[in-house]
């Protein structure tokens, strides 16, 4: 029977040779991940279900890196008893200095294969769909399930199949890609459905591009997003691991329970703006919106692409009188290899402030947040109310292109006009 990548992943994790489209399965999980926030609430669960060992340490990863440098006691008080609970456990994947965050991290780590069954308890798990896995976000009662056991049951959802085709013009990413598709999805028009990215224009990016869309298809209320394998996705993780790996592919009469064509090649420069993700327009339409803040970075858009567009803008320019630009590589390794390529001094120079790895300023935790008077442009994720501080920013969502362009200007361009 023809099935789809997100049927055939769950086929395989269950057991069986086929799944039906809302099936309810019982599957066993591949790799079970949890961050510095959502770990110690899993293992509280873990511990009053009278839980005493994982079911597999070396299937198990721990990335405390979200929130550190911590803000307060409490949350480092919560690490500290986790990487005890790690050592206890023989569990080796625990980073706990300031590595990055989750979702970044694992697939620099080669932990990420295509066919893979993640459970993660984060919401942004679908960020390694861009590797061909089947990544689920979990709240932390069901991690501590999965820890104990190794397995978790899912009910089989229908897949929407995003197509992109064309060549991309100047200046517009892959986070162009995504907010064009969020524009006609809408923030919940794939709820409880996967979504499979697919296309001609995908050969235009490198995996840590088409992270940035697999990372937002949590954004439409999807599942997971994920996308076929192909040969970049090979070469980055030969560059990652030597384990062996299954490449899973759609069947061509699969049934999809839609299609969505987007050509990229008449796509511009794209702005989401307050206060959601859906809310696209090209950047041009809200030119001259004054800025106090510019965010280049974590999860989504904090890649070494991402910064070596940003870089691109910022050489040999200033921030403007008045705006605070602020750029959080999304992991360690990112960090140094901006540093050996001199990117950390373009940005210092042009008068950024570059943070450790971590989600502090995305989620108004700590590095950058905003208060009610604040706008603010980011190249993150949500620009809910409230997402980034005070519940009266104003947040929008751009490229490293445009971010990086608004903060020379002061207010919002098209980063052909800064570039010129």
């Amino acid at each position: 029977m023809s099935a789809t990548i997100a049927q055939k992943v769950l086929a395989r994790s269950a057991g069986k040779e086929h799944v039906k489209v809302g099936e309810i399965v019982t599957a066993r999980v591949d790799l079970a991940m949890a961050n510095d926030f959502t770990a110690p609430l899993a293992l509280e669960q873990f511990h009053a279900a009278g839980a005493t060992r994982v079911f597999d340490p070396d299937r198990i990863c721990f990335v405390a890196g979200r929130h550190m440098p911590f803000p307060d006691t409490k949350l480092a008080t919560a690490v500290e008893a986790l990487g005890r609970f790690c050592e206890q456990q023989g569990i080796k994947h625990f980073y706990a200095n300031c590595e990055g965050m989750d979702h970044a991290l694992a697939p620099e780590l080669g932990l990420i294969r295509p066919g893979m069954l993640i459970l993660n308890a984060d919401s942004h798990a679908c960020t390694a769909g861009a590797l061909g896995a089947f990544a689920v976000p979990v709240g932390s009662t069901d991690m501590a399930y999965v820890l104990a056991f190794g397995e978790t049951w899912l009910r089989v959802p229908p897949t929407i199949r995003v197509c992109y085709y064309g060549k991309p013009g100047p200046y517009v990413t892959s986070k162009d890609f995504i907010l064009a598709t969020l524009r006609e999805l809408g923030v919940d028009g794939a709820r409880y459905k996967a979504i499979e990215f697919c296309g001609d224009a995908l050969a235009h990016l490198d995996p840590d591009e088409r992270f940035t869309i697999a990372n937002m298809a949590i954004e439409m209320g999807a599942k997971t997003g994920v996308m076929e394998p192909d040969a970049k996705t090979a070469a980055y993780l030969r560059a990652r691991t030597q384990i062996a790996y299954d490449v899973l592919r759609s069947d061509p009469d699969a049934e999809f329970e839609a299609t969505l064509d987007i050509d990229v090649g008449n796509l511009s420069p794209l702005v989401a703006k307050p206060f959601l993700p859906s809310n696209v327009v090209p950047a041009r339409d809200v030119r001259g919106t004054k800025v106090t803040q510019v965010n280049i970075g974590t999860c989504t858009n904090g890649r070494m692409i991402d910064l070596e567009q940003a870089a691109r803008v910022l050489r040999g320019k200033k921030v403007a009188k008045g705006v605070r630009l602020m750029i959080t590589p999304a992991t360690d390794l990112v960090y140094r290899d901006a540093l050996k390529a001199g990117l950390v001094e373009v940005f210092v120079e042009a008068g950024a402030v570059v943070n450790p790895p971590g989600c502090g300023p995305c989620a108004g935790i700590h590095m950058g947040a905003l208060t009610a008077s604040d706008v603010c442009v980011a190249t993150h994720n949500r620009n809910f109310r409230g997402r980034m501080g005070h519940r009266d920013a104003q947040i929008y969502l751009a490229s490293p292109y445009v971010a990086a362009a608004t903060a020379v200007a002061g207010a919002i361009v098209d980063p052909q006009e800064v570039l010129a």
